[in-house]
């Protein structure tokens, strides 16, 4: 008996498996993987076929293969086969650096519906769910804004009970008044009115406390500068101290932290800012009249903090500063330290607490952690967070990496 024909007898079937240079096109392959995965065949029934493998050539005006991959074929179940709103739904419960870093990789539709910043706006503005960014920008980074967000809520979630925390309190025997974090954090600088610019290895936090003080920097006979030092600042490897003894001081943090230059002027060095082409120093001349205590900028914002407990926000229109908005961030005396970044805000003051807030419009504040002391500054790299104290001490917060 001859059994009757069927597509295994169809001699165009054979050619199409066999045919070595046919090119199976990579959507069709997704969505035929993502029905198979999602939709598994009943029992005693065959596996579906990809349609098309088993479309037979009805003629030579039939649907091209491209044309079909553009959309999940017709009557297939699948991923890729619903509206793209509730794709853009089911991405909003996957980790932000996995939808924009793998998802591209698994198929055109994917990667076309990541590639849009409309999609990374709309999820941004969904988890802060306020007026965000503060400042407007055309060629705002959406994407990285909204993985800073996320991983910014996460890590301080539950009022930051995840956060490590680390008291160093044996480099310094006056009050810290600055601090700098450096190559990601794995590096600290803090900057004392004992006169030290002391380096501090946070690698060793947890690990062997007794090396995690590194040393002071400089070559003088018992401290680094001769006034109390006020300021750090760094470009790549190359840092600088800022002190009242009217100094700026260089060190070449890839040479051991040698120091490669000074810089005398007439008054004390308050502030700092190291750029790629100039060194920008704020200095005191017993005439300056300014409330603004401490300053974050990322261009085009400039985050400010003044001797009322303030937070004020300027924009850089065309090389001019415009105050955009005011705020009460809820400190009850001056801001002594800021540190903004697009995801992420954090500010100290004289009143003894550190605030972390999401830098919305206005910044919601998340979490508050008090001190015993005056908090004179902040600086937070990678997962780091630390908090220079008046009494004595570096506050460090090692957060979820």
């Amino acid at each position: 008996m001859e059994l009757p024909p069927g597509p295994r007898d169809d001699p165009r079937a054979w050619e199409d498996d066999s045919d070595p240079e046919s090119e199976p096109d990579p959507d069709a392959q997704a969505e035929a993987y993502v029905a198979r995965v999602l939709s598994p065949p009943k029992v005693g029934q065959p596996p579906p076929r990809a349609p098309l493998l088993s479309a037979p050539v009805a003629s030579p005006g039939a649907l091209e293969p491209r044309a079909a991959s553009k959309g999940a074929p017709v009557g297939v179940p699948g991923l890729l086969s619903l509206p793209p709103e509730l794709l853009l739904e089911i991405c909003a419960y996957l980790d932000a650096r996995l939808v924009l870093h793998v998802l591209p990789r698994v198929c055109h539709t994917l990667r076309d519906l990541v590639r849009d910043h409309v999609t990374w706006r709309l999820r941004a503005q969904r988890r802060v769910r306020a007026p965000y960014p503060v400042v407007e920008e055309e060629d705002f980074d959406w994407p990285t804004a909204c993985i800073e967000l996320e991983q910014h809520l996460s890590r301080w979630a539950e009022d930051g009970r995840w956060a490590e925390y680390f008291c160093l309190a044996d480099g310094h025997f006056a009050s810290i008044d600055s601090v700098l974090l450096l190559q990601g954090g794995a590096l600290c600088l803090s900057g004392s009115r004992d006169r030290n610019v002391n380096l501090w290895d946070l690698r060793q936090l947890g690990v062997e406390s007794s090396q995690v003080l590194v040393k002071a920097l400089g070559t003088e006979k018992n401290s680094t500068h001769k006034g109390w030092v006020w300021s750090l600042a760094a470009l790549d490897h190359r840092v600088c101290s800022g002190s009242w003894d009217s100094t700026v001081k260089l060190w070449d943090m890839a040479a051991d932290g040698q120091q490669f230059g000074e810089i005398k002027g007439k008054a004390a060095v308050l502030c700092l800012s190291y750029r790629p082409d100039i060194l920008v120093t704020g200095t005191y001349d017993k005439k300056l009249d300014s409330y603004l205590l401490c300053m974050s900028y990322q261009e085009p914002q400039l985050w400010a903090g003044d001797n009322q407990g303030l937070l004020h926000v300027f924009a850089n229109h065309n090389g001019r500063f415009q105050l955009v908005r005011s705020f009460d961030v809820g400190h009850r005396s001056q801001i002594t330290g800021i540190k903004h970044s697009l995801g992420a805000l954090y500010t100290t003051s004289t009143d003894k607490t550190i605030r972390v807030h999401v830098p919305t419009d206005p910044p919601r504040t998340i979490c508050t952690r008090s001190h015993n002391n005056v908090l004179n500054g902040i600086c937070a790299e990678g997962n780091l967070v630390v908090a220079a104290s008046g009494g004595l001490s570096l506050e460090v917060w090692r957060l979820q990496a």
